[in-house]
């Protein structure tokens, strides 16, 4: 389970959020056998997704995150509810290319940099919002602030990262946000600058046991917090048989009938792996009430 935490300067200038997601990545790293640089690109990308997730106001609310950069690990897809409990995956789980020029898993080079970086927020309107920006640099975290920056208008600052072990476990994981409001000036930026400006890794300071909200106030060491609010996410998958029926329905007749014919049907959910198996009888059954 993750720790999460989002504070606000006692100025009203400037907010800050914070995330362990050092469980939740390792789970998604057991569910779909990433390898190194994937589970760091795969957790980054929760990582933001949770946080995003957090700062919804709808209890019923979405965020979905996708990127896709032309690199060999195709997309990367992460969806937060707005307890920031997450889910996500990646086309290509298992991709091998050399460290960075840092000596550091390649993120930006398994991600590219010839695409974009997609956000849909699903407020439970008729249409959900979708923003969408090309990607910066592909290391995920230059990516969301870029998003921020151009499609919210939001001056934002956002660090991610994910230590994995050399037997592909997840040591540390997470990150923060810290967004300016409003009523900042250029004293508040200053401040900001002054507080991140000699900042660790936030994987760095995760693995030396350091808890979400005091990431929060060593990110904006400059300013006096207040929190907010906290919660305890997770990696979850909210898939069903029924979601899968509704699913399989939406094919259409003739589609489940052609698929009446296999000795059975087999549907896997991309985000937790669960394997779903249907009979021909149960797909005729469906076949009949499909249009």
């Amino acid at each position: 389970m993750g720790k999460s935490v989002r504070c606000i300067s006692v100025d009203g200038t400037v907010t800050v959020m914070s995330v362990d997601a050092t469980d939740i990545v390792n789970r998604a790293q057991e569910i779909h056998e990433t390898s190194a640089v994937c589970t760091a690109a795969l957790g980054r990308l929760l990582s933001a997704a949770s946080l995003m997730g957090c700062a919804l106001k709808g209890e019923d609310d979405s965020v979905t995150l996708r990127l896709n950069g032309g690199g060999p690990i195709g997309s990367v897809i992460a969806v937060s509810d707005s307890q920031g409990n997450v889910r996500g995956y990646c086309t290509e789980p298992v991709v091998e290319i050399p460290l960075n020029e840092k000596g550091k898993l390649d993120v930006a080079g398994a991600v590219g940099k010839d695409g974009f970086l997609t956000v849909i927020k699903d407020l439970g309107l008729k249409e959900p919002y979708v923003g969408r920006t090309p990607i910066v640099s592909g290391e995920i975290a230059e990516d969301i602030t870029a998003y921020f920056s151009i499609s919210q208008q939001t001056p934002s600052v956002c660090a991610l990262g994910v230590l994995v072990n050399p037997d592909l476990t997840v040591r540390a994981a997470g990150g923060f946000i810290i967004q300016l409001l409003p009523s900042a000036g250029e004293d508040t930026i200053e401040l900001v600058e002054k507080s991140i400006e000699h900042i660790e890794p936030v994987s760095t300071m995760i693995d030396r046991g350091m808890m979400p909200e005091e990431i929060c106030r060593r990110a904006l060491s400059a300013f006096e917090l207040d929190v907010l609010d906290s919660s305890e996410p997770q990696y979850q998958c909210y898939c069903s048989r029924e979601r899968v029926e509704a699913a399989l329905l939406s094919t259409g007749r003739q589609e489940l009938e052609d698929m009446a014919k296999d000795e059975k049907t087999e549907v896997c959910c991309q985000f937790c792996d669960r394997k779903y198996v249907f009979t021909p009888a149960e797909i005729r059954k469906l076949a009949k009430n499909a249009k």
